[in-house]
């Protein structure tokens, strides 16, 4: 009798084991098919490369703009957008190269006589940033007031702007100039566009200078701590109430001198030959430099033109060198711009 009842106590034991055991095989297994269905549904990449990122551009050195998927995005893109708002184009930047903006651009194009590629290059940068000055989206100055002498100096070590009118200043501002690796350009610029509320990094108000290789203007923004900096991709930075009220003191072609500690070149640089049909920062030094020399010739706008090339062949003359007009290492030491070999 005893025997049995332990007996009996053992078989109660084995049968309460297989009743918790059975039902947690069945959830386990529920759960594994559950998340193989969910695995399945949701492809994840084996690679990583396969999840496209869009291309930002910000860079304002007449960057190529193309159709793309995804889109590119960036400051480049919103600067484009902004112009074709302004000349009419049905378009609200957003910062984004997506369908409406390059049918947009296809028929800006077409107005113009190009390519309807929709691929934004140096040919339409061009184009886009010419200013009909017929365009009603500035504010002007009052036509009653007698017409002032104006002129704006830069310089990017200070980082400080100031306007002078008939040669006294009259304002000066704080302004955030371009990184190292995106220089803002030394020159004589002139102011070639004056558009109003771009927004997000361009803030309430645009000048945009006629520098030959890229979009640099004087600009609002949406970053005022960075202000007093090198932050930009090489426009001006002002403080968005700042340059509401300088807007309406700089006219038309109102003269930009951008400088570095006064000056618009290097103490010493590598010689790079420069010939007519040159454009660039380098040729900006060579036409400051001549006119250091006192050889009056044009603004120093970097493009080496018939005047710059006179120009260069007359020093040329006059200190026995071959006078060929173009920029080669002996008129660079003659000139003081490179170190003399030893």
């Amino acid at each position: 009798m005893r025997q049995l009842i332990i007996i009996k106590a053992v078989g109660k034991r084995k049968v309460g084991w297989y009743a918790i055991l059975i039902p947690c095989l069945l959830a386990a297994l529920l759960v594994s098919f559950i998340g193989s269905i969910s695995l399945a549904a949701v492809k994840i990449p084996a690679d990583k490369t396969e999840i496209k990122t869009a291309p930002r551009i910000d860079r304002m050195d007449y960057p190529a703009l193309y159709p793309n998927d995804p889109c590119l995005e960036g400051d480049a893109i919103w600067v484009v957008q902004a112009r074709l708002r302004d000349l009419g184009y049905d378009m609200e930047p957003d910062g984004r190269y997506d369908q409406v903006t390059v049918q947009n651009i296809r028929l800006f194009q077409l107005a113009h006589n190009l390519p309807d590629d929709g691929v934004v290059n140096k040919t339409v940068w061009e184009a886009l940033m010419v200013q009909d000055q017929s365009i009603e989206c500035l504010t002007e100055n009052d036509p009653v007031q007698p017409v002032k002498r104006t002129l704006i100096v830069i310089d990017v070590a200070t980082r400080k702007l100031i306007l002078y009118e008939d040669d006294k200043p009259v304002k000066e501002y704080p302004v955030a100039v371009g990184k190292s690796s995106t220089p803002t350009p030394l020159g004589e610029w002139k102011v070639a566009q004056k558009c109003v509320n771009w927004g997000n990094g361009f803030g309430t108000r645009w000048m945009g200078l006629n520098v030959p290789w890229g979009i640099f203007g004087i600009h609002g923004t949406n970053k005022p701590y960075s202000i007093g900096s090198y932050a930009s991709h090489g426009c001006i930075r002002m403080f968005n109430r700042q340059v509401e009220e300088l807007y309406p003191l700089v006219p038309w072609g109102c003269p930009v001198r951008i400088v570095q500690n006064g000056k618009m070149f290097p103490e010493d640089l590598t010689p790079v030959k420069l010939k007519k049909g040159s454009s660039g920062q380098r040729v900006v030094y060579v036409q400051s430099r001549l006119k250091e020399l006192g050889i009056v010739m044009d603004r120093a706008d970097g493009r080496y033109g018939n005047m710059t090339e006179l120009a260069v062949k007359y020093y040329q003359v006059w200190h026995d060198l071959p006078p060929t007009g173009e920029m080669d290492e002996a008129t660079y030491q003659s000139m003081g711009m490179i170190k003399q070999k030893q």
